[in-house]
């Protein structure tokens, strides 16, 4: 199939458009769906986050601290700063006895405005704490506590718990995560270039496999959706909207990640200049053609299907949509 397009419309006329390619796959029967091109490599970033996590959550470190769910995704997620993400950080910090001054990411704003708004109410920066990545960070955090391995520089690629998660990798892709190019995510981290085939496959695989490490950290993705995220965010309304049967997950530069547990499929998808505002049509637009989203789910997702742009007077000036091709 040719490569998914969505484009911005406005007054009638298109005035930018965005340029997708995809692959869906699936584990066992061997059935694969593209669109575009299905090997172009994209660095994985935030989609990598679930298997970033496994080595903390098969040596059971969040557990033994007195943590649930909701710290485990917390560990898996792309959060948006709320108070109610801040506080399960905070929790995963305190079973550790550690301050955020600890976490190796940087500060930012809050994704979520309300969050960010209040922030400078108060007359408060923003901290490590509403860094998107936090709660991955004190999980690696947790992990190397657990080992004994210095808390300093674990972020580094030379680092124990980083040479952990890269074997780890290497249990879930085709490709030898040493010979892979490999670059600084934006929280310090290091993060591989791989083609968006291989993610597939990785989710797919997640999705179903019977570890209890991967049936954790769907159920807790799954069962918590706006601390993966947040409730403005796509990976997080899908989840919602498919009563976790399908699980989503965004990386910055326009890269999402699929799998569904029930069904063996797995699908990545890159949009090519990077745009995370063409992800929601176009992986819809995707999921919908080979019947892996249903009418239901997509009237409750109808906000993503469509995204409606405003102006400055909060009135709908331009909408954005994939755009109905046929081969």
């Amino acid at each position: 199939m040719r490569a998914l397009e969505v484009v911005l419309e406005r007054g009638g006329t298109s005035e930018s458009e965005h340029i997708v390619d995809g692959i869906v796959v699936h584990h066992g029967s061997g059935d694969v769906r593209v669109f575009g091109n299905p090997d172009v490599s994209s660095f994985w970033r935030s989609s990598m986050k679930p298997f970033q996590s496994l080595p903390a959550v098969n040596a059971k470190v969040l557990p033994d601290l007195g943590l649930g769910e909701e710290a485990l995704a917390l560990a898996c997620a792309s959060h948006h700063g709320t108070p109610a993400h801040t506080a399960v950080v905070d929790s995963m910090l305190a079973a550790m006895s550690l301050g955020a001054d600890a976490l190796a990411c940087g500060a930012h704003r809050p994704v979520d405005e309300e969050s960010a708004r209040a922030l400078d109410a108060a007359g408060r920066l923003p901290g490590r704490i509403h860094n998107n990545c936090s709660g991955k960070h004190a999980a690696m955090l947790a992990l190397s506590q657990e080992c004994g391995w210095s808390l300093e520089g674990y972020h580094e690629s030379a680092h124990p718990l980083q040479v952990v998660i890269r074997q780890e990798l290497g249990r879930w892709i085709e490709s030898d995560p040493d010979v892979l190019s490999w670059g600084i995510d934006g929280c310090g981290v290091p993060t591989p270039s791989l083609p968006l085939r291989e993610m597939a496959y990785a989710y797919a695989r997640f999705g179903v496999s019977d570890e209890a490490g991967p049936r954790a950290v769907v159920n807790a993705m799954t069962t918590h959706p706006n601390l993966v995220s947040g409730r403005t965010a796509f990976s997080s309304n899908l989840m919602s909207a498919t009563g976790g049967r399908v699980l989503g997950k965004e990386g910055a530069e326009g890269v999402f990640c699929v799998a569904c547990p029930g069904s063996a499929w797995g699908a990545a998808f890159k949009v090519r200049d990077g745009a995370m505002r063409a992800l929601g049509p176009a992986v819809l637009r995707g999921l919908e053609r080979l019947d892996l989203i249903g009418a239901a789910e997509l009237d409750r997702l109808q906000a993503f299907v469509r995204v409606s742009v405003q102006n400055t007077r909060e009135e709908e000036v331009a909408s954005l949509s994939a755009v109905q091709h046929d081969g």
